[in-house]
């Protein structure tokens, strides 16, 4: 199993202690935590609406690329129903040779009334744009020329985009909570799929996922090579689950007011049935170890992804914790679940040989 560490770099105030940090100060804890993580990948989302500050990942991937060398890089996700995908392939391609080949890509339309407004996106069309936007990238990355008429950017004859990408090509994920729509655009191209499990229990992700099989089978894909990820609605691990609960109860508490706040209805309103049913991840390195095998018996997922931000936590409880899964659990969860079936190496083709 492989891992990694998403933020959507939410700036609002801490949920305990009601302090927002400044923008600034909120970006390099962001830096700070993926210079954590180093051992896993890292993903940063794209959000276009408050309280998030996440909507230039781009920027933010390329300067943790700058200072690490081993972290793999995730876009989480990037939302394409709402960019020119000439555009993004120009920021994506750049990344890809900044890192060093250490870019994945994950895509899906995104969230939110407020960001569809500000780039004049419809519910109606929103689908249509990241299904079109998606091909054509795709196109653009593989493609050095590129002819196309789509119907939501002005057309292209002949095209060439630069700079031209360093892996070829570049892993491509589709993210998912709720739709189908999603799901059938992965197994469309035969693309792994990353279900988001953050939000109810486990039942209608299992749903989403069975549907993903089905449709890989339908398009003809070979079983073997479909590729699975999970997100997780939290993440503590303390030597025993009464520390790790006793620890977790004052963020939960917190973060149960903010969604009150916002006038949302909480689907876990106790911090017991949150740990129970909800894919949070909270307890001694052993429950949560139990737990992801439960998860894999209903998903076959073989990449996890946890919260890189500490949401709550004392900056020492972050980093503890942190360590103890990147000591205890990781290591385990590498032994007894199958990794994905390809390389998590930069997909960079051998040089051509020189002419003699």
């Amino acid at each position: 199993m492989k891992f990694l560490a998403i933020t959507l770099i939410v700036h609002a105030p801490d949920p305990v202690t009601g302090v927002r940090k400044s923008t600034n100060e909120r970006f390099r804890e962001v830096i700070d935590n993926a210079l954590l993580a180093e051992e896993l990948g890292f993903g940063v989302g794209e959000c276009h609406e408050r309280p998030f500050i996440s909507s230039s990942p781009p920027v933010v991937l390329s300067h943790i690329a700058a200072l690490t060398s081993r972290i793999r890089l995730f876009t989480a996700v990037t939302t394409l129903s709402l960019l020119d995908p000439v555009r993004a392939y120009e920021d994506y391609a750049t990344l890809d040779h900044l890192s060093a080949g250490r870019l994945d890509l994950i895509i899906g339309k995104g969230n939110g009334a407020a960001q569809r407004e500000l780039f004049h996106v419809t519910p109606e069309d929103q689908w249509d744009r990241n299904a079109e936007s998606y091909e054509l990238f795709r196109r653009i990355w593989r493609q050095d020329k590129v002819s196309a008429s789509p119907r939501f950017r002005p057309g292209l004859t002949d095209a060439e985009v630069w700079p031209r990408p360093l892996q070829q090509p570049v892993r491509v994920w589709h993210g998912s909570a709720t739709s189908r729509e999603s799901v059938d655009l992965a197994a469309r191209y035969g693309d792994p799929l990353f279900s988001a499990n953050v939000t109810h229990p486990i039942e209608p992700y299992a749903e989403l996922i069975r549907y993903y099989w089905e449709c890989w089978e339908h398009y003809g894909h070979d079983p073997a090579r479909a590729v699975v990820g999970a997100g997780t609605a939290g993440y503590y691990a303390a030597r025993t689950s009464q520390e790790a609960v006793a620890a977790y109860r004052p963020v939960f508490e917190g973060q149960l007011a903010f969604q009150k706040s916002l006038g949302l209805e909480p689907v876990f309103t106790t911090l017991e049935d949150f740990v129970e049913r909800s894919s949070a991840l909270i307890g001694s390195p052993q429950q949560i170890i139990d737990k992801v095998h439960r998860y894999h018996e209903r998903f076959g997922h073989s990449v996890l992804h946890l919260q890189a931000d500490a949401s709550g936590l004392l900056p020492a409880q972050h980093r503890a914790s942190l360590e103890l899964f990147q000591s205890e659990i990781a290591p385990v969860l590498r032994r007894e679940v199958p990794d994905p079936p390809f390389p998590w190496a930069p997909v960079i083709a051998a040089p051509a040989p020189a002419n003699r």
